[in-house]
């Protein structure tokens, strides 16, 4: 076995902890089920599993971090399809297991439930899959192999989908500490049928650099390194931020103006809970805070942001109550004022995180929101005190949040009324599909007249519905709510989803589980089909989530030789169809400068017949990067977004969020 950079790791922990030995592992249970049931360990079995392997063996070495141990850690994507990462940690315990007599290292790879982190003792805080994450990356890998290097020595065993090749043995000498875990995911093929991965599951490097930044900024102070040996040249990426999250703060804010020039920082530890906590006001409309408990991020929020947000919002409105800034006739602010244009990122670190489901998208300890409520309360009380020009700016940007707040309800109430029965003397003359379960009906979001036209024609009206939007709606990154709602084609989008938006946002009311955008294939078009997909992630943003949002791809020519038609997507599929066909004779072109060009027939053989057409799905891979990307398109900051044109510009039709 040879990893191309384990000799490179830095030698800076040389000692092994007299707690973190054999005796710490204990073991609960065994491997079998894990490929058996793979989606209950990892969430699922495509890319997002696979990417969940590297979270798994990343966090180790972030344990270790925590622990105080382990300062640089190396990731690095290699050309065979497999996946290293190392450490300058501890190194697993090596010695034998007292109840099961095997190295302390096999066991932690080869038993599920079995790691340093269930006594309490190894590891005072740990994220991972409650400590069974290495167990199960073995079992869900045609191949893995450890080198551990401790004592002086180096040692080395190799696993085939999660069962032993040897006896740990030691293979060289070692003058540092640390581990190094290789590892090939069992991904399905024609030669591999039981394989456990989707085929076209591969490791993604932008996905995978964005979440060792993130971890980075989580864990002030460690290096992570990350190198796609795939590329040529080679893509490598050196995350280390001794600001740790007032610098996450700060690249979230980077492409907007923020409202005073530092982030305010929050930190205490009470409990055995340490809370980090850093926010700064900027001047959009939305708000984007970012939870964490154990480096792990909860996207669906859970105590920690509860006493976050509670906190927040009593120490602004009793600022505002002291200095008069509040009348006496005004109601308290509310929590949505307060976080309006608010970038945030809400750290805590415990010794024993309850998260809701496997997946852990919510954080459930009870504790928690009591401590970082006081916290939080105290600091921010303190902050508001010291800084008042800061404090004044926050309460005059909620104050006008609160207005909008109030214009917003109003403009809701008016839509309320609107029934999907009025839908039909709106502007955008809904042609509805008579199909009642909205998990077989898809509904096209199409541009103009002309193609809405075609659309109506040539659709299936069973199941698929079509709503033709004139011209381009509201670009809704740089405008409120209440303004938001005035504006006649969002308006009618809502009104026909049938979900609410925003605050009344419920999924289940929503009648479509398809929506397409379908604009034409011209810059105009992927101009309307980005202000679409601005709007989906600011204000429903679970349609993206749950895939619910598609992007139709219309065909850019038609090709018609010896009364064959051939359909082309673009310039590209363009040259190699004549160079197969032949120049000569010469075929005949034709090139859509819309889709209203199409003729109904056209149209539903090319973009709207489910048997023949192409649709990309869209996603959301990393909330960040997706917020960053949204921010860049549709923000204030010019130049930001003229350097993105300019190195993306090829890369339009490929826009993936």
């Amino acid at each position: 076995m040879s990893f191309d950079n384990h000799q490179d790791v830095s030698a800076m922990a040389t000692h092994v902890d007299a707690a973190y030995d054999e005796k710490q592992i204990q073991v609960l249970e065994g491997l079998e089920a894990v490929r058996k049931r793979p989606g209950m360990y990892i969430g699922s079995t495509d890319q997002n599993g696979l990417h969940h392997l590297v979270y798994e063996i990343v966090d180790n070495s972030i344990d270790e971090a925590l622990a105080g141990y382990c300062t640089h850690i190396r990731v690095t994507l290699h050309p065979d399809g497999s996946l290293s990462v190392s450490d300058d940690g501890r190194g697993f315990p090596v010695g034998l297991h007292p109840k099961l007599k095997r190295p302390a290292v096999e066991v932690c790879l080869t038993v599920l439930h079995a790691g340093g982190k269930f006594g309490g003792e190894g590891y005072k805080v740990s994220g991972g899959l409650h400590g069974v994450g290495a167990s199960v990356v073995n079992a869900l890998s045609r191949h893995m192999e450890v080198l551990v290097y401790q004592n002086g020595r180096v040692y080395q065993q190799e696993y085939n989908r999660g069962k032993i090749e040897y006896d740990l043995r030691v293979t060289g000498v070692a003058g540092h500490t640390g581990t190094a875990v290789r590892f090939w995911p069992d991904i399905k093929s024609p030669e591999n049928p039981d394989g456990i991965f989707e085929q076209d599951a591969a490791f993604r490097f932008d996905v995978l650099q964005g979440r060792m930044r993130e971890m980075s900024f989580l864990n002030k102070g460690v290096r992570i390194e990350i190198t796609d040996e795939r590329t040529e040249p080679a893509e490598y990426r050196n995350y280390h931020f001794e600001g740790g999250i007032v610098e996450f703060v700060k690249y979230i804010n980077k492409n907007r103006t923020p409202l005073h020039p530092e982030p305010i920082y929050i930190e205490g530890m009470k409990n055995e809970v340490a809370v980090e906590i850093a926010l700064q006001y900027n001047d959009s409309y939305q708000e984007n805070t970012f939870a964490f408990a154990n480096n792990v991020r909860t996207p669906e929020g859970g105590t920690h942001l509860v006493g976050f947000y509670s906190a927040l919002t009593r120490a602004v409105n009793d600022y505002g109550r002291r200095y008069k800034i509040l009348k006496e006739a005004d109601a308290n602010l509310k929590g949505e004022d307060v976080r309006e244009s608010l970038a945030a990122v809400v750290s805590v670190k415990l010794r024993e995180p309850q998260f809701e489901g496997q997946t852990k998208s919510k954080l459930g300890n009870s504790e928690v929101r009591g401590i970082v409520d006081s916290l939080v309360f105290e600091q921010i009380s303190a902050y508001l005190e010291e800084n008042p020009s800061v404090a004044r700016v926050m309460l005059d940007r909620c104050l006008g949040a609160a207005r909008a707040r109030e214009a917003a309800r109003k403009a809701r109430e008016i839509a309320r009324r609107k029934t999907v029965l009025e839908s039909a003397s709106l502007p955008g003359k809904l042609a509805d599909c008579s199909e009642t379960n909205p998990a077989l009906c898809e509904i096209f979001l199409v541009e103009g007249n002309s193609a809405g036209g075609s659309a109506k024609s040539g659709r299936n009206r069973e199941f698929q519905a079509i709503l033709p939007l004139r011209g381009k709606i509201l670009n809704v990154e740089k405008t409120r709510l209440d303004r938001v709602l005035m504006n006649e084609e969002i308006k009618n989008m809502i009104t026909v989803f049938g979900c609410g938006i925003g605050q009344d946002f419920d999924l289940s009311k929503l009648r479509y589980h398809r929506i397409v955008c379908m604009t034409d294939a011209d810059v105009d078009g992927a101009h309307i089909r980005v202000l679409m997909l601005t709007f989906f992630y600011r204000y429903m943003r679970p349609l993206i989530e749950k895939g619910y949002v598609y992007i139709a791809m219309p065909p850019l020519y038609k090709v018609t030789k010896n009364k064959v038609e051939r359909y082309v997507y673009n310039d590209e599929a363009l040259e190699a169809l004549l160079n197969e066909i032949g120049r000569d004779p010469k075929p005949e072109l034709q090139r859509y400068k819309g889709l209203g060009e199409m003729s109904a027939e056209q149209l539903w053989v090319t973009t709207m017949n489910p048997e023949t057409r192409t649709m990309m799905q869209v996603t959301v891979a990393d909330a960040i990067a997706a917020d960053e990307t949204f921010t860049l398109l549709m923000g204030d900051q010019v130049e930001p977004r003229r350097q993105f044109i300019e190195q993306n510009y090829n890369m339009v039709a490929d826009l993936d969020i």
